[in-house]
């Protein structure tokens, strides 16, 4: 589950990055470093000793985010894939393998769940990010022209492999498993710092339908990082 937890921890630092950078966050950053430097008795030393508290209470926000995110799904459905996934018809579990230094090594990741009717979908939006308990998805007829529908889960590419088509072959893969179940559509919930991804997805056909921006973190904590969920779908 390496590749999985540091799939999920690099966007930390992108996150980070741009929370900082935003206008509110620099003006509050600007105020503090001048009460430090006034506090200080003109000390420079002062103000960035204040700026960078503030600068790590960002990050400590950031950071708070992604890693409950990744223990939650640690301790969920990631905690037995035979079980969750690959034993279950309605879901699937994929993994691609490439030689790196001669040697064989898990370079991807990505799973799909089927799911049932509006109400699961609304219900299990926020989960991934807000800590909510997971409700229990109802079993899937494979040939069902019910509504039932797709979402995908934990792609994570090696950084390594990230100009190698790994992320477009996985989502024509999880497009592929859908049409096979007779799924109505795909949808993903996806972080605003993993731009890279959206943009795969944008060019995979896939539309934003929602955003939000609570998760599992305290209100402030999730003020301060700054960062939206957003509900992405394609009509398969």
């Amino acid at each position: 589950m390496l590749l999985f937890q540091n799939g999920v921890l690099e966007y930390v630092y992108p996150a980070f990055f741009k929370a900082l950078s935003h206008p509110d966050h620099v003006g509050v950053a600007l105020s503090i470093c001048m009460a430090g430097y006034v506090l200080g008795g003109s000390s420079y030393f002062q103000a960035l000793v204040f700026g960078g508290a503030w600068a790590g209470l960002i990050y400590y926000c950031c950071h708070d985010i992604y890693q409950g995110y990744m223990a939650r799904r640690l301790s969920t459905d990631m905690v037995d894939i035979q079980a969750n996934y690959v034993d279950n018809p309605d879901n699937g579990f994929w993994v691609a393998e490439a030689e790196v230094n001669g040697q064989a090594k898990v370079v991807g990741i990505m799973a799909v769940k089927g799911k049932r009717q509006e109400e699961d979908a609304e219900q299990e939006r926020h989960d991934e990010w807000n800590g909510r308990i997971m409700g229990g998805a109802l079993e899937v007829d494979h040939n069902a022209g019910d509504g039932s529908y797709g979402e995908l889960l934990h792609m994570v590419v090696s950084f390594s492999c990230c100009c190698r088509n790994l992320g477009s072959q996985f989502t024509q893969k999880a497009l592929d498993f859908c049409k096979e179940r007779a799924y109505t559509r795909l949808i993903l919930d996806i972080s605003s710092p993993q731009t890279a991804a959206i943009s795969l997805y944008q060019k995979s056909g896939f539309v934003q339908t929602t955003s939000h921006s609570n998760t599992h973190a305290i209100r402030w904590v999730s003020k301060l990082a700054g960062i939206n969920v957003m509900r992405m779908e394609k009509i398969i």
